[in-house]
């Protein structure tokens, strides 16, 4: 989805509606029951990908935004790790 497509598909939304991030995943993969986790959007990161697909590195990759939500302590963590990237 690009930030466009995103933007239009809010602007139809009340402006006081909480925007939530669900993640659907099978609970396992050998039948077809699925689990929904819903978490809040603590943030928006810009990501620029270094590596392509197979690992090697590219010099200008595509940028990405990312809706980061989780666990309150994961995301913190998360955010800390890229922050300092060489800790």
């Amino acid at each position: 989805m690009r930030v466009h497509e995103l933007i239009d598909i809010l602007t139809d939304q009340p402006p006081d509606a909480e925007v939530e991030l669900a993640v659907i995943a099978p609970v396992e993969d050998s039948n077809e029951d699925i689990t929904v986790d819903r978490y809040f959007v603590d943030g928006v990161l810009p990501w620029q990908d270094a590596e392509d697909d197979d690992g090697a590195e590219i010099a200008d990759g595509d940028l990405t935004i990312w809706l980061v939500g989780g666990e309150e302590g994961d995301v913190n963590a998360f955010l800390d790790a890229i922050e300092q990237p060489d800790a």
